[in-house]
């Protein structure tokens, strides 16, 4: 939902649903600025849905000179950890989330929370509620049936207050009391039915310790963090659509001035790919990833150890647009992304990931030369890099064939290729092993073929890329594909994931170019032929380089025409 508009220019700008409800926020004076947060509940790391969230944030309020915020929304101890929290603060600082100092938490307000359910409890709104957790369902009804009102829905002001400051002083057990807003059991919206506000719970906090033993709920804290922040536009997914009038009701009723306006759009949603914390930390446990930044992931650790960078990212969230209706993207759309953005980025280094030996027999021995390559020929601003030739190379296994079907064109007995920004090669005869495997291609070169030397006299069909066997660097490399089956989708009958056993393809026995020796963590290239590579954080070392596939070099996505 988008609306195009002329700005003094003439230019047509366009504006998403969210840009046109802000001016006309703007324009009838509700507010006289722009302030928006992202505020996480640190219980898992964020994935490329967060991602949507933090840039749609951020970029509203840049775009309006506003403020951006980031908040953990640290309501609930049983979930949350510190590793989290640090998890959370890396990712959106390299999304480029702008929020200075305004770094805040939601547990740093639970005091002027607790005033707020008393206001509450003092001007009738809200009681302390007996019945149990199951009760309490039973007695909210559905959406054919009207609640029931708690017994204890009408104790006095007085016997309220007295028993909320035991909740808050440790005089009950878990679970034995809670704080309910007093609205309305017949409202047919479900939230609105004396929702739970406050919750006994002897738990630690990350962030206050054992300073409380009743904690406040997500609907009730939500707004009144918003509010306390001056937050203008509280910006959120289709799920709390239906928590809008209790979130309104929240900052009505707590007197608060100016009350922030929530605002919903649409998630983003990737075929195919496992986003669920619940199944994420299910794979975590089992073993089947080595963590929650593994690259076959799509949290935003895992991207950034792929390889994945936030200009990609930013142009993927950009290209989904914001929408008011849910609906699925395709995975590759984000691959299309992180090919665009290093196309013209990165050098292009050749890398041998299945190696075989090409020995060139009338090249003398001991001898070498350095070879001129450009670093990316679409991009001349990379420069050119020199490359050491000589008489033993390693070539891919796949570029030699000795019984080659039609049009091959690349290296079989009698055949001459060119070795690329190198000679023309003919393939003279192959060396086997006792099994009858090939270990070793022999051939020939011809002298006056050298790249860039203005030989013309005759021509090739086939390049193929080398690297120098005695110069070479040793490297393994990581090849990826999607974790879910994606034929089978994503879960089974029971619920199971669709775990795809090709996921990761590890090759330890690869080699690329010396230029590479002192490459470090996200270094990113692109290996002539075998796609884009990025030098993995975990577990690389300058010793023994590993390389994780960002994505290969094609695909047959095209991006869908705008009607």
């Amino acid at each position: 939902m988008s609306e195009e508009i002329k700005n003094g220019n003439t230019e047509t700008v366009s504006k998403n649903f969210i840009e046109i409800e802000i001016d006309k926020d703007l324009e009838s004076g509700r507010f006289d600025h722009v302030q928006t947060r992202f505020p996480p509940e640190p219980n898992g790391y964020l994935h490329i849905g967060h991602a949507k969230s933090i840039i749609l944030n951020n970029d509203i309020a840049k775009e309006y000179g506003g403020k951006f915020n980031l908040r953990f929304d640290d309501t609930n101890p049983t979930k949350e950890k510190e590793e989290f929290v640090h998890s959370i603060l890396e990712d959106v600082k390299w999304l480029g989330g702008e929020f200075e100092d305004r770094l805040f938490f939601a547990s740093n307000y639970f005091e002027e929370m607790y005033e707020k359910a008393v206001l509450l409890i003092k001007k009738g709104k809200a009681f302390v509620c007996d019945l149990s957790a199951d009760e309490i369902r039973e007695y909210r009804g559905d959406f054919k049936t009207p609640g029931k009102e708690s017994p204890y829905r009408n104790r006095s002001v007085e016997e309220n207050l007295k028993l909320f400051e035991d909740m808050k002083n440790g005089f009950c057990e878990d679970g034995s009391r809670v704080l309910r807003a007093k609205i309305d059991m017949a409202s047919p919206n479900i939230n609105m039915r004396d929702p739970v506000i406050y919750r006994v719970a002897r738990m630690t906090h990350h962030n206050t310790g054992d300073k409380w033993c009743i904690y406040p709920m997500y609907d009730f804290a939500h707004p009144i963090e918003d509010a306390i922040e001056n937050i203008t536009h509280s910006l959120c997914t289709l799920e709390f659509e239906d928590h809008r009038p209790l979130y309104d009701w929240v900052v009505k009723e707590c007197e608060y001035k100016n009350p922030p306006r929530q605002i919903e759009f649409a998630k983003l949603y990737l075929t195919n790919v496992v986003t669920g914390k619940r199944y994420i930390k299910k794979l975590v446990e089992d073993g089947i990833v080595d963590g929650w930044d593994d690259p076959r992931l799509v949290s935003i650790a895992a991207l950034r150890r792929r390889g994945y960078t936030p200009d990609a990212i930013r142009n993927f969230v950009k290209l989904a647009g914001v929408s008011k209706a849910d609906s699925s993207i395709e995975s590759a759309m984000l691959e299309y992304c992180i090919r665009e953005d290093l196309k013209l980025k990165k050098a292009r280094i050749m890398a041998i990931l299945d190696p075989i030996k090409l020995i060139i027999d009338n090249y003398p021995e001991g001898q070498s030369e350095l070879c001129t390559m450009p670093n990316n020929l679409e991009n001349p601003e990379l420069g050119e890099r020199e490359i050491e030739f000589g008489r033993e190379l390693y070539i891919e296994r796949e570029d030699f064939m000795e019984v080659p079907p039609k049009k091959y064109f690349r290296l079989f007995p009698g055949n001459e290729v060119r070795l690329m920004g190198a000679y023309f090669v003919t393939c003279i005869s192959v060396e086997k092993d006792e099994n009858g495997e090939i270990i070793a291609v022999h051939a020939t070169y011809d002298p006056v073929t050298k790249s860039g030397s203005g030989f013309n006299e005759r021509k090739v069909k086939g390049t193929i890329h080398w690297v120098n066997a005695n110069t070479a660097i040793k490297a393994e490399m990581r090849l990826y594909e999607n974790i879910v089956d994606e034929e089978k989708g994503k879960l089974d009958e029971n619920g199971n994931l669709n775990l795809n056993p090709n996921s990761l393809t590890i090759l330890k026995d690869c080699y690329v170019e010396s230029c590479l020796k002192d490459a470090k963590a996200y270094d990113s290239f692109q290996f002539v032929r075998n796609g884009f590579f990025c030098v993995d954080a975990k577990d690389s070392k300058p010793d023994a380089l590993v390389f994780n596939r960002i994505v290969s070099l094609k695909s047959s996505f095209k991006l869908p025409k705008n009607d």
